[in-house]
């Protein structure tokens, strides 16, 4: 019987965590943006929620957005670039033909760096 019950346990907690994994690499997306295939004037997305990155670093290095808000990062200089999260929530590759976007659905502070050049760091702030 308790073989029974502690195998039902091990089970939930399998389906558990299969669908937690599952969501958050749903709420990660990349796109290529094709040369002049974008809104912006360089190919890539523009307005808000945008973050350029180049060797220089990631340019604005601190962003703040609402819960449920997208922040895209595109890459300005031709380097593969990454954007990995301290804590793990995201991590993406970007080259100058790439975006690499991630929805913020909870609130909180999220410190990123580039694992291709760690002295890359930015701050995405969740309200």
């Amino acid at each position: 019987m308790k073989k029974l019950i502690g195998s039902k346990s091990s089970l939930l907690i399998g389906i558990a965590i299969f669908f937690a994994i599952f969501s958050i690499s749903n709420s990660c997306t990349k796109t290529n943006m094709s040369d002049g295939g974008g809104p912006g004037p360089t190919g890539g997305p523009s307005g808000k929620n945008v973050v350029s990155v180049n060797r220089g670093g990631f340019d604005p290095a601190i962003i703040t957005v609402v819960a449920g808000d997208t922040v895209t990062w595109t890459s300005k200089d031709g380097n593969t670039q990454s954007v990995t999260s301290d804590s793990g929530f995201f991590n993406g590759i970007i080259s100058s033909s790439e975006t690499y976007s991630y929805k913020f659905s909870i609130v909180g502070t999220y410190q990123y760096f580039s694992r291709i050049n760690p002295n890359l760091t930015g701050k995405v702030v969740v309200n």
